[in-house]
Parts: structure tokens; sequence; C-alpha cells
């Protein structure tokens, strides 16, 4: 199994319940929410592990603004072993790596 190296935040109110992400998602770390959003339909959500920040779910969502992807630091790439524990992300990056805000900004620093 991959390594965790990011997270996913999905906008329930933006979600249109497609599935694609779902689908799409190649650690299917993404499922459809048992529970309707105001708009009617089961939103894709998070389960909390497994998100390798490969940003899949974010170009195959058809809804611009439902899906944001965060990458976390890797410590082994940094050259800092020492300094390991001072690079851990609790919470959301200062730069989500794939967003519809600075979507174009954030790829390419991460290409």
């Amino acid at each position: 199994m991959a390594e965790a190296r990011g997270y996913v935040a999905v906008d329930a109110e933006e979600c249109k319940g497609c599935g694609l992400c779902v689908e799409s998602c190649p650690p299917k770390c993404l499922e459809l929410a048992p529970e309707l959003s105001h708009q009617g339909v089961h939103p894709a959500r998070y389960v909390g592990e497994r998100c390798t920040g490969c940003g899949i779910c974010f170009y195959c969502c058809p809804e611009p603004g439902a899906i944001t992807v965060y990458k976390t630091p890797h410590p082994a790439k940094t050259g800092l072993a020492g300094d390991a524990e001072k690079l851990k992300v609790s919470g959301p990056a200062e730069q989500p790596a794939f967003s519809s805000a600075g979507e174009e900004a954030a790829h390419a620093a991460t290409v």
C-alpha cells in the first residue's frame, strides 16, 4: 500500500455526488457519504487515510472548487533527518497542492 503523503478536503455543498473522484482515486481514500447534502445528493468525503496527494480526484472532478488536495512534507526527502519532527504537518498546508484557486501555480510547483 502507498504511504500517505496528503489529504483531501471536499466541499459537500459544491460536490454533485457523481462519484468520479471516488472511482478514479488509486488508493481508494474517497467514498460517497451515506447522508444527503442540501442539494439532495450523496457528496464525496475523505475516509481519513491513505491519500498519496496525486491529485487525480481534483482533475477528474467536474465541479470547480469541490475538491482541494493537500500534500504533506516528506521528511526523508528533505535531508534533515534530525529535524523530522519539526516537519510534520497536522493540518492544512499553507498552499494546497491542487485547488481551483491558483491551480496552475500549485501544479507547476509540484512538477
